[in-house]
């Protein structure tokens, strides 16, 4: 585990118990047992560690939800996968994402707002193939209100062992969504989000990154991992964004080996899109 990696796990612990506002740094390096001077050269302030840890949960969970609807071969059981994993991902990260819903909106800054903007619009382009996919034309003017109903089950469902720590049959509750969107899909009739309000909601943030961007995103992987199996794959994927000369099979199965790695599952989401790996 590397410093950095140390002090966000331990920060959040502190966050956990306390919220941001009232840990400071001084308690997040005793916490860590590393001096103010370890704690600054990792992270230049302690809103930019929310943000560090915001961002990382956020994109681990956006990861696992575009892989599942990427690679679930059966249509009839792709629905199923999408929400048993979205909840499994919530239950596995319930402290941060408990952190996330009850947080004041005040804590978080400009920064953050733009990031949590770009990984709501992520997942809703996730939501919206999945929909096209498994709906097609039948769903095509009701599809933006589907997707958000889609995200209003992720969020209030979430509450329950979120909020409440309820025990889940995480089964039964993936079946039961699944049988809910299935009524709305085919029984809707009344559009209400339009196609110009969507261009209305999506004109002031852009979420596409350069090949410069990336290649950057990559190297800091590079530079934060220990050497593995996964730190050789992102090495031979950075080589392969700058010199592309990879049969797509050998870059498929490097994309493999790193996907699984929660330090790699955004560079993933982000190689993935950027080697056309995406259906």
């Amino acid at each position: 585990m590397t410093k950095k990696q140390l002090i966000m796990e331990k920060a959040l612990e502190l966050f956990a118990k306390q919220g941001f506002e009232a840990t400071s740094v001084q308690q997040i390096t005793d916490h860590c047992g590393i001096s103010k001077g370890a704690f600054y050269l990792s992270f230049k302030s302690k809103d930019e560690l929310i943000v560090a840890l915001i961002d990382h949960f956020m994109r681990q969970f956006t990861a696992d939800i575009d892989y599942v609807v990427n690679h679930e071969q059966n249509d009839a059981d792709l629905l199923y996968n999408f929400y048993y994993t979205t909840f499994q991902s919530f239950n596995k990260h319930s402290d941060f994402a408990k952190i996330l819903m009850k947080e004041p909106t005040q804590s978080f800054n400009e920064e953050l707002f733009t990031k949590l903007h770009n990984y709501n619009k992520s997942l809703e382009k996730i939501i919206l193939s999945m929909i096209d996919r498994l709906y097609g034309e039948q769903a095509n003017d009701l599809k933006y209100d589907l997707a958000f109903c889609i995200k209003g089950f992720m969020n209030t469902y979430s509450e329950l062992f979120l909020l409440y720590k309820l025990p889940i049959d995480l089964d039964l509750l993936a079946r039961s969504l699944v049988e809910k969107t299935d009524l709305l899909a085919k029984n809707m009739t009344l559009s209400f989000i339009s196609d110009e309000l969507i261009q209305m909601i999506d004109q002031p943030l852009n979420e596409e990154r350069t090949l410069a961007q990336i290649v950057e995103i990559v190297e800091k992987n590079i530079e934060d991992m220990e050497d593995s199996i996964e730190k050789e794959s992102l090495i031979l994927l950075k080589q392969e964004l700058l010199e592309p000369a990879l049969h797509p099979a050998i870059v498929k199965g490097l994309l493999e080996n790193i996907r699984q790695h929660p330090h790699c599952k955004w560079v993933a989401y982000l190689l993935r899109r950027h080697f056309g790996m995406v259906k």
